[in-house]
């Protein structure tokens, strides 16, 4: 009993020490401003589009050439 309550206090203690750590690391952080942020998030969605433009593109294109070869084979 008095084992299960030695664990139950370090891990508490383990968690506190966690969270003031986390904390400070937080404090030690460079956010972005809100020009950045929007700016970064903008290039992002750029990219996503294009990604998307281009493997639906490779899509159509693996279509065609599976259709092709089914209808060599028959």
């Amino acid at each position: 009993m008095a084992d299960s309550n030695k664990t139950e206090n370090a891990k508490a203690a383990n968690l506190g020490r966690f969270l003031t750590e986390t904390k400070a690391e937080l404090k030690k952080v460079t956010w972005p401003s809100k020009q950045q942020l929007l700016h970064n998030t903008g290039v992002i969605l750029v990219f996503i589009i294009i990604s998307c433009i281009i493997l639906s593109l490779l899509d159509l294109g693996f279509q065609e050439i599976m259709q092709l070869l089914q209808n060599i084979s028959l």
